[in-house]
């Protein structure tokens, strides 16, 4: 069975919209090839959210949440999606509320790695490779070692990219998919912004402090 990449993981999640576990089963599949394993994940029926990604999304909802008991935590965040009527139907809105919990509590910073300064990124996979080289990993191996790194900081910092709290073995950016898969439209999580009392910054499109 060839190796698969989390290059190869990235570059056909990004093409379809799969889910991470599909894209490396279906890459193992194929034997790493990108373009049979699309063909492979159609067969399976699994690539509906990509193929609705493009699609434009001028509807949606505002959803607020206030984290209970001591009400010091709140979040604004705005899902959007192709038609009013689903902005209206429940599976929507329960997505959008579930969302915010998941910012509220995990205190993302970005929506998606796309966000992500590249300043930022360039820094974190320097930092990974001077680790690698610091513990006397093989130079071969310390693009790899970085970029695995680099993977664990967007899980981090990105909303997407983060394990969802109530089941950390999937990714938020799975439970958007599936809402994509059953409502039939394109699903956005456009921004958001978290307040704590006693913060002054609005973490939403925010730079860390160096």
């Amino acid at each position: 069975m060839a190796e698969v990449t989390s290059q190869q993981i990235k570059e056909l999640r990004d093409a379809t919209g799969a889910g991470m576990l599909d894209c490396k089963k279906a890459l193992e599949e194929t034997q790493g090839d990108v373009e049979k394993a699309k063909d492979w994940l159609r067969q399976k029926g699994i690539t509906k959210a990509g193929e609705r990604a493009g699609r434009r999304t001028a509807e949606g909802i505002v959803e607020s949440y206030i984290h209970p008991p001591a009400n010091q935590v709140g979040v604004l965040l705005e899902l959007n999606s192709e038609s009013d009527f689903v902005a209206r139907n429940d599976i929507f809105k329960n997505l959008a509320h579930e969302l915010a919990i998941q910012v509220a509590g995990m205190s993302p910073l970005y929506v998606s790695r796309d966000e992500v300064p590249e300043a930022l990124v360039n820094r974190e996979r320097e930092i990974g490779m001077a680790q690698a080289k610091e513990q006397g990993k093989p130079e071969a191996v310390w693009e790899k070692i970085a970029e695995g790194k680099l993977n664990a900081f967007y899980a981090e910092i990105c909303l997407l990219e983060q394990p969802w709290a109530k089941d950390p073995k999937r990714k938020v950016k799975e439970l958007v998919d599936e809402a994509v898969s059953t409502l039939k439209e394109n699903i956005v999580v456009s921004r958001f912004a978290r307040f704590k009392v006693g913060e002054h910054a609005v973490v939403d499109e925010a730079e860390p402090e160096a």
